[in-house]
């Protein structure tokens, strides 16, 4: 069975229902925030692609075939390349900001992704990422690690319990503080290549 989040109508009505609730919100800053040259991983249907301003030059990138063609219908010049987060097909530091939306709960190795994401990323560029996360609450925690098998099979990979602040640290990311917010399990995260 394909998941939910391979199969774009449903993904989108589950998206249609969440964004208005809040969500709508939080991509709009995640995309506002973009400059230069901008790698959106993981685009699925295309729901950020209108939404970045203007003077951005953005390349969009999925590994299913299915959402990039709705993806093309909501943003028809914005080119779309069919590429795994962990085996990006871009040179180094090739991009002003990198973005991910709900995508890092779902990267079969994250830690691979994140890698890629830092190693195309320039040293004065910018990751900027909207994820839900492992809660806090070591209770929370222990829901999130009993529903997950189920939840992962369901949706077709994603795993809500995922310690992705801390992956992103591990890849190489300074988190900006000054720039993350945090809502229940949800989490905007602004973040910058260490100097190497």
């Amino acid at each position: 069975m394909r998941g939910v989040e391979q199969i774009p109508w449903l993904y989108d009505a589950a998206m249609w229902v969440i964004e208005a609730t809040g969500l709508t919100r939080w991509r709009r800053w995640l995309t506002h925030g973009a400059t230069g040259r901008v790698l959106e991983v993981g685009c699925g249907t295309g729901r950020n692609l209108p939404h970045y301003p203007t003077g951005t030059t953005v390349f969009a990138l999925d590994p299913a075939a299915e959402p990039l063609l709705r993806a093309r219908d909501r943003a028809p010049g914005v080119p779309l390349v069919r590429a795994s987060a962990e085996a990006l097909p871009f040179r180094d530091a090739a991009f002003d900001t990198v973005v991910s939306s709900l995508v890092f709960c779902s990267v079969p190795d994250a830690a691979r992704g994140l890698g890629e994401l830092r190693r195309v990323v320039a040293p004065s560029g910018t990751l900027r990422m909207l994820e839900h996360v492992r809660s806090t609450s070591a209770f929370w925690a222990r829901v999130q690690d009993w529903y997950q098998p189920a939840w992962t099979w369901f949706t077709g990979g994603c795993h809500p319990n995922r310690h992705t602040e801390q992956a992103v640290r591990a890849a190489g990311f300074t988190l900006d503080s000054a720039q993350c917010r945090a809502r229940g399990t949800m989490r905007r995260l602004v973040a910058h290549p260490h100097r190497r």
